[in-house]
């Protein structure tokens, strides 16, 4: 199966504008999180999808692949399907599985991307993401950090910026919840890496769907599948990322690199 990275790159983020251009290590950061791509094994390219000339520039500047889309789109799901609807491969024809990577990740790695593939190389299969297992009270506890319960055959139930599952005897005293060790409390709370990929015919089917009401009310699009019956397969990854959404996050960001790279 023919798969293929699309990363979709707005520039007007509503907490950090611009913030796909800001330097990490001397270097933009969508540089980082293309280059980072570009070392998937299964993924055929990388393309970069902007509604915006400095974005476009930038990534022109390290000889990436980029493509201008429209203004109008109202979310990364919509950006990438505009770029994915008549993309084809060399050989004539549409690519099987489309990948999302994020533009404000420079911390996935391909091994992350090609876990997400391999979720679909099973036919029923049409839409995959991956999980990790959170270690810091602090995480649980973060609405920023967004949490994924799954069924027994690994496929999402439900997506939350609340904590689930909510153990009611350990979560009983709120004033003490950040001083529990999730590991030595044996606590199953994953949080979600906002990685897709996507059989070509559910991003564009997904697309066409108006947003559904949990989707509105946590600000979580993937709820807009579930609710639709679209099944999202997780994979748990031992890796973690950071999304950057302000500053500070920029800054984790740096740090990891220059601590683990």
């Amino acid at each position: 199966m023919k798969a293929i990275i699309i990363i979709p790159a707005r520039y007007n983020s509503t907490r950090f504008k611009g913030k796909l251009l800001a330097p990490l290590n001397g270097i933009p950061m969508i540089e980082h999180v293309y280059k980072n791509a570009l070392k998937s094994k299964l993924a055929g390219d990388v393309i970069v999808a902007t509604d915006n000339s400095l974005i476009f520039d930038a990534v022109t500047s390290f000889k990436g692949n980029v493509v201008m889309t429209s203004l109008k789109h109202q979310s990364g799901t919509d950006r990438i399907c505009e770029v994915a609807r008549d993309l084809k491969t060399s050989e004539g024809q549409y690519y099987d599985i489309i990948v999302n990577v994020q533009g404000d990740e420079p911390l996935m790695r391909p091994e992350m991307i090609d876990d997400v593939i391999k979720i679909l190389y099973e036919e029923k299969i049409v839409m995959g993401t991956l999980k990790k297992a959170i270690k810091s009270a602090s995480e649980i506890f973060d609405p920023n950090v967004v949490k994924v319960v799954t069924d027994i055959e690994g496929f999402a139930i439900y997506f939350s910026r609340s904590t689930i599952p909510y153990y009611r005897d350990i979560f009983v005293n709120a004033e003490n919840n950040l001083k529990i060790n999730p590991v030595e409390s044996g606590l199953n709370i994953y949080k979600h890496i906002g990685i897709y990929s996507y059989k070509r015919e559910t991003l564009i089917n997904l697309t066409t769907l108006p947003q559904s009401e949990l989707e509105k009310c946590e600000k979580l699009e993937q709820l807009r599948a579930i609710e639709n019956g679209i099944k999202i397969k997780v994979r748990e990854t031992q890796f973690d990322t950071i999304g950057v959404d302000t500053r500070e996050d920029l800054k984790k960001a740096e740090t990891c690199l220059n601590t683990y790279s």
